[in-house]
């Protein structure tokens, strides 16, 4: 239910600085230009006079909110909100009945709903028969990936909006129209400014709430140092069970594969900064070292799994550092999926092949019988061959011969490949002989 101020639009003279500076129109709101400003997608609903259902999906702090009280009085609609959080089936019946009221008077509601994914998947479709009768135009806000956290039959419904983390150019913006509130500037530094937008981290509402308690404080300019003593630092936005915890060990892995020391190890700082789970990471690396360099640099292996023992005997932060150095060596290696590819191709017809038994010259005969049915017969033990090969068929009967492993010939696999082409010469020489 609203209250007089709200009603009014007048914010009572307590209300936090957040909420004083709250946009008045669209126009107003800063960092979402690709989707308000000029040829936006919600900019031209609004002025075509008709919304579509929505999803608003960005971080916290960045217009999610505003933005939906916005499009309801710019096209015209009745503005309601409910907050996930808070409501349960019978808010959600409420809702629906009074938008239907609304609608035989000929009024358009506009249902908000804040951190719509902690909606169960029945109570999300339990929003389908009202947004397809029209009976309310949707706007869900969100803060997780709609793909992970939202019914597919709500998504088809409606339109997926991304919105960015405010820039330090709009955080900027956010605080000169504090300072023309408040008519006085921030007592900071030009340093310590800087400083606050990069504590902000995107949140236009945590910045001005830190702008409030600034404001508190004596004129005297705070430095960078003085501003950290007044201002506990944010723990960064992460998530280790959402999908910024996808989003981030996916840049590490890429980083690393692209051969990026310098970005690698900004990752993984973000990660373990994050609060991420250090042998989580370990275990990452080793799957790098196997599946982007494999045999360009057998080394990698090793330093990989060594970062994990190390990490297990020293613990953080120490080990950390371990597992730095192990993701400077990945990304510095070089690189080759050959074993990996090689592997995907040999379980791909070792299912194609299904129980096709070794040739007889390699099966152990450690029977009478076995011996008596050629098991062993002809084998060549390669090391005493005059070639230390003997270019013998180890595919079974019946199967013809398949490359799958192929070096293209980076760092170690240089060596072996000439060593494979050697040995493939020997063995057509062999076979042409036999």
């Amino acid at each position: 239910m609203t209250d007089l101020f709200e009603a009014s639009g007048v914010h009572p003279p307590d209300a936090p600085l957040a909420d004083r500076l709250r946009p008045t129109t669209l126009d107003d709101v800063v960092g979402q230009d690709h989707l308000l400003g000029e040829g936006g997608p919600i900019q031209r609903m609004v002025e075509a006079g008709r919304l579509s259902s929505m999803i608003l999906w960005g971080p916290p702090g960045t217009g999610k909110t505003t933005i939906a009280r916005l499009l309801a009085k710019a096209a015209g609609y009745q503005y309601q909100a409910i907050s996930a959080v808070f409501s349960g089936v019978a808010d959600l019946k409420k809702a629906f009945e009074q938008a239907r009221i609304r609608r035989a008077a000929g009024q358009s509601t506009l249902l908000f709903v804040d951190e719509i994914h902690r909606f169960n998947r029945a109570q999300q479709d339990s929003f389908l028969p009202f947004v397809e009768e029209g009976i309310v135009t949707l706007v869900g806000a969100t803060t997780e990936n709609p793909s992970f956290e939202l019914n597919g039959a709500l998504l088809s419904r409606s339109q997926v909006f991304v919105l960015k983390r405010l820039d330090d150019a709009a955080l900027d913006q956010l605080l000169t129209r504090a300072e023309d509130m408040e008519g006085r500037p921030l007592p900071l530094t030009p340093e310590a400014r800087q400083a606050l937008l990069a504590l902000a981290d995107g949140d236009g509402r945590y910045l001005l709430t830190m702008a409030e308690t600034l404001f508190a404080l004596p004129p005297e300019p705070l430095d960078v140092q003085a501003l950290a003593s007044v201002l506990q630092k944010r723990a960064p936005a992460y998530d280790k069970s959402r999908e910024e915890h996808y989003n981030l060990i996916s840049a590490l892995h890429k980083s690393v594969r692209g051969s990026d020391p310098d970005a690698a190890l900004y990752w993984l700082a973000r990660m373990l900064n994050g609060g991420e789970d250090p042998l989580y990471l370990a275990r990452r690396i080793v799957r790098m070292a196997v599946e982007d360099i494999g045999e360009a640099d057998p080394l990698s292996l090793l330093v990989a799994n060594a970062a994990k023992e190390t990490y297990d005997f020293l613990g953080s932060p120490e080990g950390e550092l371990a597992l730095a150095q192990a993701v400077v060596h990945l990304a510095t290696a070089p690189k080759s999926v050959a074993v990996y590819e090689g592997y995907k191709a040999a379980s791909k017809a070792a299912r194609e092949t299904g129980s096709l038994m070794p040739p007889a010259h390699i099966r152990n005969a450690p029977t009478r019988l076995m011996k008596s049915l050629g098991y062993g017969a002809g084998y060549q033990y390669d090391p005493s061959t005059e070639d230390g090969f003997s270019g013998a068929n180890y595919f079974p009967d019946g199967m013809e011969r398949r490359v799958f492993y192929a070096p293209k010939g980076e760092g170690h696999e240089e060596k072996v490949r000439a060593r494979l082409e050697r040995w493939a010469e020997l063995r057509a020489a062999k076979m042409e002989g036999s």
